[in-house]
């Protein structure tokens, strides 16, 4: 696994993928954080918790050719000659885009540095959004690893990966629109008005209950709770567990 791993994460900097990462995080953060300084006294975690919605834009990028690179060059067979596990490969792969999240993040401890220096407040709302930062991260860039290994186009797999993303960034703005409309739709059938409304609601929330954003809003008021981040953590696991069978069905289907 950390042959994989080292790998993945040195390709990054060998071609432009992981500088354009890098350098498209520093741009937006610093561009937040220097809104804020300007305006008023900066909050870190409200940057870090705003950066977070941009990794519809960032997970795609970092991981669109994680594995439908392989493909594309025919390199995929090296997965099922060599003595590492498919599940290896997949948690090395995972492992080197999240590292390199781990490095875009020392923009925002720069900027923790620099209002330190200059007296102002942290708090414990930093650390609450730090920990959402990589959680949601690890959880995003497993879908995108699961899209990768769906095609062998990266351009296709970028796609994939930020319609998956984008979904999940609205579920809180879709659980809205799903209620308003069963409501307004069944409202015109039906003279229970209250019961209709109820059920919409019900739906709503389930809708809701899915969205990682709406359950880890809490932690950059410096309230934790270990709900979200197990849900977080068990829905990459869902998302690896699909990438890895997605691969094993590749290796029986050659044979």
């Amino acid at each position: 696994m950390f042959a994989v791993f080292k790998r993945e994460f040195f390709s990054y900097f060998k071609s432009p993928v992981g500088y354009i990462a890098l350098a498209l995080f520093a741009f937006i953060s610093g561009y937040q954080y220097i809104n804020m300084f300007a305006y008023a006294q900066a909050n870190i975690a409200s940057e870090i918790i705003s950066m977070i919605s941009f990794f519809v834009v960032f997970v795609p990028i970092i991981t669109m050719g994680l594995l439908s690179e392989d493909k594309k060059r025919g390199t995929e067979i090296l997965y099922y000659t060599n003595p590492v596990s498919l599940f290896d490969v997949v948690l090395g792969k995972f492992l080197a885009a999240l590292a390199l999240f781990g490095i875009m993040f020392v923009n925002i401890i720069i900027h923790i540095i620099i209002t330190k220096s200059s007296k102002g407040s942290v708090g414990i709302g930093v650390l609450g959004a730090s920990v959402v930062f990589f959680f949601v991260a690890a959880l995003y860039i497993a879908i995108g690893l699961f899209t990768s290994s769906l095609t062998d186009s990266q351009i296709i797999s970028a796609i994939l990966s930020f319609v998956f993303l984008l979904i999940f960034q609205m579920l809180a703005t879709l659980s809205t629109f799903i209620s308003n409309g069963i409501t307004s739709l069944m409202t015109n059938e039906s003279s229970d008005a209250t019961s209709i409304a109820a059920v919409g609601e019900k739906i709503a929330n389930a809708v809701k209950w899915l969205d990682p954003l709406a359950k880890t809003q809490e932690f950059r008021y410096g309230v934790f709770s270990v709900f979200p981040l197990v849900y977080c953590v068990s829905l990459a696991l869902v998302f690896l567990y699909l990438t890895f069978r997605v691969l094993e069905k590749k290796r029986w289907s050659q044979k």
